[in-house]
């Protein structure tokens, strides 16, 4: 015999469950516009149905359903899309970094233009041609002497300022890296809340999608792998449990960062305490380590992690990270003399090895003019000497930092060499001969092979290119004219990769809003939708409290 009060029950769970629906409606509601936030929703079960089976069932047509309960309380999420959104995020904050450094070295750079360092060299050579036609010309020398003053003026300008920008790029590091150490630690925390609610049957789902923002910003900085571990307890089956974090370096090793019962925090000291400021005294990184952490945060043991690959490349695969490292300098290798001869802990980077380039051209065109000049003869008839002068002694390479010292040497107009020969047939100054203007102006168009013989105009004498110089191929404008094309290459497809990534992400965060961001439309709806189901549970209490009164009070009074 079912119970009297059976509808009353049923009724009730109705309203208890629809209003809990409502209040779940609110909330998504009110977080319509927080970062981060996946709606939720009640999962509606029926409750056990009425009787159960057994021997001592009452003979009734069949089972009565008992109402309704809110199963579970449970946050709308795709993982799949989770997963592509960071793998995308990952891509797009290395190529972010890359894009940035190219760009700023193309602004420093400033080709073609008619300020670039081309279009200075191209004057100098005019002026010399100039000087060639009119050597006595006073004037002409002047212009000389300001064009190779200009030159030196532009190498040692874009040499400073890629420097400059390069030791920025050195501080974002720093502070990328702190940025990077905050968020594993709060994902640590959030982990510790979400391992101490699982347990006991509940859903912590804010705290989800706080984890799940937490992770988004990590995978920024570093491509990173995600599995998960349960609770414990009497967790939920649908719950999402402790997450454990490792970052991932190209060849697809793994290093766990975040666990259940520890952290870890990137550090450039092999000691305590977690130092994220980029060596002062080093121009490139050589190592990176890690600081183990323990629930209380206590710093233990320093790990050094894998920075750079068996082929001199940074290991970290994707991420900003690497994109400032790679763009910053670190020890890799490199080709540092035309020679094809890898040196294996060179300094490697985008700011560096325009850097090199420069410096390369830098000491090469000092050689080549300090060599050709001093054949020839200046307005006094005396021998040209030298007009360049670098300061590298304190380099480990002949032309480390060429580009950043060259400057004139003490010299006069009057002591350019203009000339190829000292003297005309009668002993007289010959200040008219041009010839050596015309050697020196044709100075970046000679091939520059090793031992290649050079045939100077006006004189019987020959140049021989040096063995040392550490451009090996081509001429000194092909050379500037292959750093700047593949400057322009490289920077191009760091925007293009930078656009398309960008597009992939927005894609797939549409497609992440499409399941977990909050419709306000379907919330009114689903307002709308709850408050009738609510009200018609009420309606049926009210109804089943008239069945009770007419039994209580309107039965066994016949008569009366």
């Amino acid at each position: 015999m079912r119970s009297t009060f059976m509808g009353l029950e049923v009724a009730k769970r109705g309203m208890f469950t629809q209003q809990s629906a409502l209040y779940v409606t609110g909330h998504n509601i009110s977080n319509a516009n927080t970062p981060g936030f996946s709606r939720q929703r009640i999962n509606f079960q029926t409750t056990t149905p009425y009787p159960a089976v057994g021997l001592n069932r009452p003979n009734i047509p069949g089972q009565m359903g008992t109402g309704v309960e809110a199963g579970s309380v449970q946050r709308i999420r795709d993982s799949f899309l989770d997963v592509q959104y960071r793998t995308e995020n990952t891509k797009l904050g290395y190529w972010n970094a890359r894009a940035d450094a190219l760009t700023k070295v193309e602004d420093i750079i400033n080709e073609p233009t008619e300020e670039g360092l081309a279009a200075t060299m191209t004057e100098l050579w005019q002026s010399l041609e100039d000087l060639a036609s009119s050597s006595e010309n006073e004037g002409a020398r002047g212009v000389v002497l300001e064009r190779l003053q200009s030159l030196t003026d532009t190498f040692n300008y874009m040499s400073d300022s890629l420097t400059a920008v390069k030791k920025d790029f050195g501080n974002q590091i720093g502070v990328t890296l702190s940025a990077a150490n905050s968020v594993i630690q709060k994902l640590f925390d959030v982990n510790a809340q979400i391992s101490e609610v699982e347990p006991n049957g509940y859903l912590p789902n804010d705290l989800y999608d706080e984890r799940d923002r937490l992770v988004d910003e990590l995978s920024q900085y570093m491509n990173i792998s995600i599995e998960t571990e349960e609770s414990g307890g009497n967790d939920s089956p649908i719950a999402e449990g402790i997450f454990k974090i490792s970052i991932v370096d190209t060849a697809g090793n793994k290093t766990e960062i975040i666990n259940k019962t520890e952290y870890k925090q990137f550090s450039f000291s092999a000691s305590l305490p977690v130092t994220t400021d980029v060596p002062a005294s080093s121009n490139r990184i050589d190592e990176m380590h890690l600081v183990t952490h323990d629930k209380s945060d206590t710093a233990g043991a320093v790990t050094p992690i894998s920075l750079i690959d068996s082929n001199g490349a940074v290991s970290f695969s994707q991420g900003e990270i690497r994109g400032l490292i790679e763009a910053y300098g670190y020890k890799g290798k490199k080709d540092t003399d035309g020679d094809a001869t890898t040196l294996e802990e060179a300094t490697v980077g985008t700011f560096q090895n325009m850097i090199d380039e420069l410096d390369k051209l830098a000491y090469s065109l000092k050689e080549l003019f300090n060599g050709i000049h001093k054949l020839g003869y200046d307005a006094e008839g005396n021998p040209g000497k030298d007009i360049f002068v670098t300061d590298t002694s304190a380099s480990g390479l002949p032309y480390a930092g060429a580009a950043g010292s060259i400057r004139l040497s003490a010299i006069t107009s009057k002591e350019i060499a203009a000339s190829a020969v000292p003297k005309n047939a009668d002993g007289s100054v010959n200040i008219g001969d041009g010839k050596n203007a015309l050697n020196l102006a044709n100075i970046g168009s000679h091939l520059l092979n090793p031992g290649n013989v050079i045939e100077l105009l006006g004189t019987t004498n020959t140049y021989t290119i040096p063995t040392d110089l550490p451009i090996k191929t081509g001429s000194l404008n092909s050379f500037y004219e292959g750093v700047i094309g593949r400057l322009g290459v490289d920077s191009q497809q760091a925007s293009r990769m930078e656009r398309n990534v960008n597009v992939l992400l927005g894609a797939v965060q549409t497609n992440r809003d499409s399941v977990s961001s909050v419709s306000l439309d379907e919330e009114m709806t689903n307002l709308i939708k709850f408050q009738h189901a609510y009200n018609g549970a009420a309606r049926m209490i009210t109804i089943v409290d008239e069945v009770l009164d007419k039994i209580i009070n309107g039965m066994g009074v016949a008569g009366r």
